[in-house]
């Protein structure tokens, strides 16, 4: 059973029905509205250095700090049943502790890059901490346990800094938010892959994977069979948080410079819809990170395409509002057992008539 389900990224083709469909439906969409929507360029960007270019490249760089917050909601939403609300709130304050060391350096070096971040992974763990307690411990609802933090965080991203909204520029931060010299993908693009990867050795070597299922699925009967529910649940909070900080250090890096305001602003319905389009059950037990992943870039593409229909920002959120409540509709139980019964019986029917036809 273990080795059934240590595969994350395999098999359950079913689960990935919906973020599947829905890429496939705007692939077709867009190549029937513009057959060029698609198209890749190559072009030199203000550095000089050769880059990729085109739809498909902003879709994919785009949706990369969505991406990452999904993969850890994912594990908060198997393992509690609920979501996190506070993640853009989290990411703004990661992100502010991350200018405020690079700011209080003589210099920004590789070294100091890294110590920014490693000071802004430990506060996004600590304030996941703080959520994964109010949650584990104290069994309050996720959703309103992370209201708190969703309510102030962004005031605290605010006295960080001083309420002054800094800017950090180096090649170094360029590097992060936007290309490596001599790499024409965007880094946040290989970020995504370097942090997919990292989930899917976690799960391998780990029995994390299941330990959140069984969690998810039946608290009780995952004690009575030696499981720490509260460690798992506070666990899954902490690795959010981690993705926080990777999150809220990428929008920093993108824009050399830290707002508190807008940094990932409204991310958070965004990140519980990628989990949802994915596949997965908002209310707890069996998950798929790539579901997760996928839903991220359905959400991406659709902003995008709506941007190249010439839709206005303002009324973007409702056409996407529209496309995801049918999205999530359709992939909801009671329309999946619908779909299942009258599979089943048109089998059936097919089975008796060709019964008939023998005889």
């Amino acid at each position: 059973m273990k080795n059934q389900t240590k595969k994350v990224f395999s098999g359950g083709l079913g689960q990935l029905t919906i973020p599947l469909v829905a890429i496939a439906l705007l692939v077709i969409f867009n190549l029937f509205r513009d057959p060029s929507f698609f198209s890749i360029g190559i072009m030199h960007n203000n550095d000089g250095n050769i880059v990729l270019s085109g739809n498909l490249i902003s879709i994919i760089n785009g949706a990369s700090e969505l991406a990452i917050l999904a993969m850890g909601m994912t594990l908060v939403t198997a393992a509690c049943g609920g979501q996190d609300i506070s993640v853009g709130a989290a990411a703004a304050i990661a992100g502010s502790v991350f200018v405020k060391i690079l700011k209080s350096m003589p210099s920004i070096t590789g070294g100091t890059v890294v110590l920014a971040f490693i000071s802004a992974c430990i506060v996004a763990m600590l304030f996941g901490t703080f959520n994964g307690t109010l949650v584990a411990v104290f069994k309050i609802q996720p959703m309103i346990a992370t209201l708190i933090l969703y309510t102030c965080g962004r005031s605290i991203a605010y006295w960080i800094n001083g309420g002054a909204t800094p800017t950090v520029s180096s090649p170094i931060i360029s590097g992060i938010g936007s290309f490596i010299p001599g790499i024409p993908i965007p880094t946040p693009v290989l970020i995504v892959v370097l942090a997919a990867i990292l989930f899917r050795l976690l799960f391998h070597f780990t029995s994390l994977e299941l330990f959140t299922q069984s969690v998810g699925i039946n608290g009780s009967a995952a004690r009575l069979n030696g499981i720490n529910s509260t460690f798992i649940k506070l666990l899954s909070f902490i690795i959010l948080g981690i993705c926080v900080a990777i999150a809220g250090t990428i929008g920093v890096s993108r824009l050399g410079l830290i707002n508190h305001e807008t940094l990932l602003l409204d991310v958070e319905m965004d990140t519980i819809l990628a989990v949802a389009i994915g596949g997965n059950n908002l209310g707890g037990g069996k998950f798929k990170i790539g579901g997760s992943i996928l839903g991220a870039y359905v959400i991406q593409m659709l902003t995008i395409t709506l941007y190249a229909m010439k839709v206005s920002s303002t009324d973007v959120k409702a056409y996407k509002a529209i496309v995801i409540i049918l999205l999530v509709v359709i992939g909801s139980p009671v329309v999946k057992a619908r779909v299942s019964k009258l599979m089943s019986q048109l089998r059936t029917a097919k089975a008796e008539n060709l019964t008939k036809g023998a005889q």
